[in-house]
């Protein structure tokens, strides 16, 4: 089937790529055909410089999923190889754009580049559009919060710990999922239970924050309703346990080991601290939580809605 189509990475599918998705969306709507959306697994950066590759802020199945939410049809999710690589140009249009997805209009970005060692710009894309009878529309970049959005912005972010600007460039709280099991269960003999995640995308930097959470079964969110909690991110340093990323449900009572929980960065609480004993790390806890349900009763509904 005809399509339009944006290719590249949208990892986040933060503000910036939901300005390409419009475009595509509505471009679809005129020519009554699909609207496409490619990316690549792995990222180009893990195939060329592994070692200097970042965490990806979204994993393959959360990003499509991401992706249809804002309207787009068809997600084709590349293998980034040493063929694809080495596809030159022409080959990537001919193969790809026309042959695989009948390209009637290409929505990228500005400094949008492809093929072999990026050959291939914007003029390279335009003429080869003319010779296969497609659109080329370029989107401008978006500006929020003082600079335009990125995904590596994003990244900087979180690893402030600010996940407030991290929100406010996504366009949603950034979320992270991840399978519960079982830990030392430390925290139930205190009395503040907690599920222990492992996460494999990029994390906000160590500390306290106010979270929300869903069961989520194939990047699907489950039958649960949502759950507010608090999350430790770090090494545990009262416990010298090595690190975690622990979640204390509020108002939970139940067992979700082997469940893969997502969990929504909604607020910073504080950052690690190492306390002098158990009481001490109990009456901060206690805060924590009263910290933790105040931020959480403030949460935009609208951002809380994409997890």
């Amino acid at each position: 089937m005809p399509s339009v189509l944006t290719p590249g990475n949208f990892d986040g599918v933060h503000l910036g790529h939901r300005a390409l998705v419009r475009a595509v969306c509505e471009g679809a709507r005129a020519r009554g055909v699909e609207g496409r959306a490619m990316f690549f697994d792995p990222h180009p950066a893990a195939h060329f410089r592994p070692e200097d590759a970042p965490l990806q802020l979204t994993s393959v199945a959360r990003r499509s999923d991401l992706l249809r939410r804002v309207g787009i049809d068809t997600v084709d999710v590349r293998r980034f190889d040493e063929a694809f690589a080495a596809q030159s140009p022409i080959d990537f249009v001919q193969d790809v754009l026309v042959r695989d997805h009948g390209v009637r209009e290409v929505v990228v970005g500005p400094d949008f580049r492809f093929g072999r060692e990026r050959a291939g710009d914007l003029a390279t894309l335009r003429a080869l559009g003319r010779e296969h009878g497609f659109d080329v529309t370029v989107v401008d970049p978006v500006v929020a919060e003082g600079g335009v959005v990125s995904s590596t912005r994003v990244r900087a972010a979180l690893a402030e710990g600010d996940v407030a600007l991290a929100a406010a460039l996504l366009g949603r709280f950034h979320d992270v999922d991840g399978v519960v099991s079982p830990g030392d269960r430390r925290g139930r003999t205190i009395g503040f239970p907690t599920a222990n995640l492992q996460v494999e995308t990029a994390l906000p930097a160590d500390g306290v924050y106010a979270v929300a959470c869903r069961v989520v079964a194939d990047g699907d969110v489950g039958g649960h309703e949502k759950l507010l909690g608090v999350a430790n991110l770090g090494v545990r340093p009262t416990f010298g346990a090595g690190r975690s990323v622990e979640v204390h449900l509020l108002d939970f009572d139940g067992d979700l080991y082997g469940r893969a929980l997502r969990v929504a960065f909604v607020a910073r609480l504080r950052g690690e601290v190492r306390f002098d004993g158990i009481d001490a790390l109990v009456a901060q806890l206690g805060r924590d939580v009263a910290a933790g349900r105040e931020s959480l009763t403030r949460a935009d509904p609208e951002l809380l809605a994409w997890m």
